[in-house]
């Protein structure tokens, strides 16, 4: 699927539960925001798991351990153990390790989960950029303070390597977003004048730690971010499923650049038990279910429409979005770009709004 033409325009007769052999879910935005489990998610990984599918718990937040987010994953119903975790704290740790050898001193900084990682991969744990580490490692922690990022910036300008678990700037919460370990990373970069390495999603090397730890050989990525997830995926070569119970909404999808755009979209989770759709290519426009796109003369706006009564149609209500998407792509194939969309009937009127697109 991820070496269709166009993301989107590939569909299928059976559901992701049954084309691949794990899923690689990302867990902030996707199995839980904030505190609490996404309405419904737990039963539809549950049934994706008695159809087979194995699941891997992905998560780019590297302040807790396997061990506590396996833990916070059975408290919501999702029984998980640590060997199914995948923190990018362990990636950052793996490629550490392999750079500078065992033993090797680290300052971490960020929650318990990376001086954790740090000690699994044989690596020495400091406190002070007085022991002299040879890399700094950074990863999100709630209590992350001025007198961490100090000994991180002072660590880095004496010849530490900058080494950064993820580059994300924010994290969903039920308030919205929030401050990720992506503004923090920023303050040491912009007080030392040394850009990290980063090792969390999209670097190859976060996939091949999944990979590695989940032994998958047709592995889906699962996400809600197009920046990490979407594009983790795709530059490893695995197939993507983007879903909206996180940071990214139709517009900011529709906008998303080549390197950037899933190959799966659905409204949550439950995404991996339903059979996905194709766009296709209809009298000049694209079609999917009961829904047409048509392009208006040269940059003008996409129209959307109803095209027929009673054509098959997907339950979750996204037709008209992956319709939007594909035309929207196929016109822009090599560059991010804005969308235009106008209404071609009061069905696509409302469809807009639902999915709060300009008109």
């Amino acid at each position: 699927m991820n070496g269709a033409l166009i993301p989107l325009s590939a569909g299928a007769a059976q559901p992701p539960c049954r084309q691949y052999d794990v899923a690689l879910l990302d867990l902030d935005g996707v199995v839980y925001v904030g505190p609490e489990a996404v309405p419904g998610v737990p039963e539809a990984l549950a049934a994706a798991r008695a159809a087979g599918m194995r699941l891997g718990f992905v998560t780019n937040n590297a302040s807790r351990t396997p061990e506590e987010v396996a833990e916070h994953l059975t408290a919501l119903d999702v029984p998980a153990s640590a060997p199914e975790v995948i923190t990018s704290s362990q990636a950052a740790a793996t490629v550490v390790a392999q750079r500078l050898g065992a033993g090797a001193r680290v300052l971490p900084v960020g929650g318990p989960g990376v001086a954790a990682a740090l000690r699994a991969a044989g690596l020495t744990v400091v406190a002070h950029a007085g022991e002299e580490p040879l890399a700094v490692v950074q990863g999100y922690g709630r209590d992350v303070g001025w007198t961490e990022l100090a000994e991180a910036v002072v660590a880095v300008r004496n010849g530490a390597e900058h080494v950064a678990t993820n580059a994300d700037a924010t994290i969903p919460s039920p308030r919205g977003p929030l401050p990720g370990n992506g503004a923090l990373v920023g303050v040491v970069s912009a007080v030392t004048g040394r850009r990290p390495l980063v090792t969390g999603k999209p670097d190859p090397a976060m996939h091949a730690e999944c990979v590695r730890r989940t032994g998958a050989r047709r592995p889906l990525v699962v996400g809600d971010r197009l920046d990490t997830d979407v594009e983790g995926g795709r530059r490893a070569g695995a197939a993507t499923l983007l879903v909206l119970t996180g940071v990214t909404d139709p517009a900011t999808l529709l906008a998303a650049g080549p390197d950037q755009r899933p190959d799966l979209l659905a409204p949550d989770a439950a995404g991996l038990l339903t059979a996905h759709p194709a766009a296709v290519a209809a009298d000049g426009g694209w079609r999917c279910g009961a829904w047409s796109v048509r392009s208006e003369a040269g940059d003008g706006p996409l129209r959307l429409g109803r095209h027929a009564a009673g054509a098959p149609a997907s339950a979750d209500g996204l037709d008209g979005l992956r319709a939007l998407c594909v035309a929207h792509w196929a016109r822009y194939p090599d560059a991010a770009a804005p969308v235009r969309v106008a209404a071609a009937d009061a069905a696509a009127a409302a469809g807009l709004r639902r999915w709060a697109l300009p008109s």
